[in-house]
């Protein structure tokens, strides 16, 4: 009498052998697979660098000058502490006493002050500026030329808004300067324009010796 046949030997019997045509075809659909998934690896990473690359031009470097009144008064520390609490990186600074040729490159050649405000208003900004020593400080960060100007607050400290350096620390206004001929005593000179900023910083600063790379813990957050 015959074995009844088990279900195990009905499968192995009815098991479908496969081919080297099937094996191919197998082979080739993997490799389709692992080529599409690694196109669209790199094409992610292309756009990760797009934006990141994008993002690197947003950010800039600013000059600041901390005046003789800043220096005088004993508020360097105070003053700087504005720039560091928004993420601003510090990546040059030093303290220096520049000659009138300095400051004249500085006010009118880059500045225009001459050309927009007088020769007066001038001489008095340069003897005040002059009456000791400066510090001169390049801020690192995104979009930092108009966000440094913002938390400087206007030319004028009489008109700057409380919260801002100059309004926090200053009040003098252009009418009493004026009537009494002197430069206004607004703390600190932040730069203008990115392309302002540029210029400032190749005349303050030695760009390979006294400027730094480097990388800080708070950029996780603030880049």
């Amino acid at each position: 009498m015959a074995k009844k046949e088990t279900n195990a030997t009905k499968s192995s019997n009815t098991k479908t052998t496969k081919t080297p045509a099937d094996k191919s075809a197998i082979v080739d659909k993997l490799a389709k697979k692992a080529a599409e998934k690694a196109k669209a690896a790199e094409k992610k990473a292309a756009e990760k660098a797009e934006r990141a690359k994008r993002a690197r031009t947003l950010i800039q470097r600013s000059l600041v000058v901390l005046k003789p009144d800043t220096v005088q008064r004993g508020i360097i520390g105070e003053v700087i502490q504005r720039f560091e609490r928004v993420g601003l990186k510090i990546v040059g600074m030093k303290m220096v006493m520049p000659s009138e040729d300095h400051y004249r490159v500085h006010y009118e050649d880059i500045g225009q002050m001459i050309t927009r405000r007088g020769e007066e208003v001038f001489h008095y900004n340069v003897e005040y500026m002059m009456t000791g020593p400066v510090i001169a400080i390049v801020l690192e960060g995104v979009e930092c030329v108009p966000l440094v100007r913002k938390i400087v607050g206007p030319t004028e400290p009489k008109s700057a808004e409380m919260g801002t350096i100059r309004g926090d620390f200053s009040h003098m206004s252009f009418r009493y300067s004026n009537a009494k001929g002197s430069g206004v005593p607004n703390l600190v000179h932040a730069s203008g324009s990115v392309e302002e900023a540029k210029r400032e910083i190749k005349l303050w600063f030695d760009e390979e010796t006294e400027l730094y790379d480097y990388s800080d813990l708070r950029e996780k957050y603030t880049r």
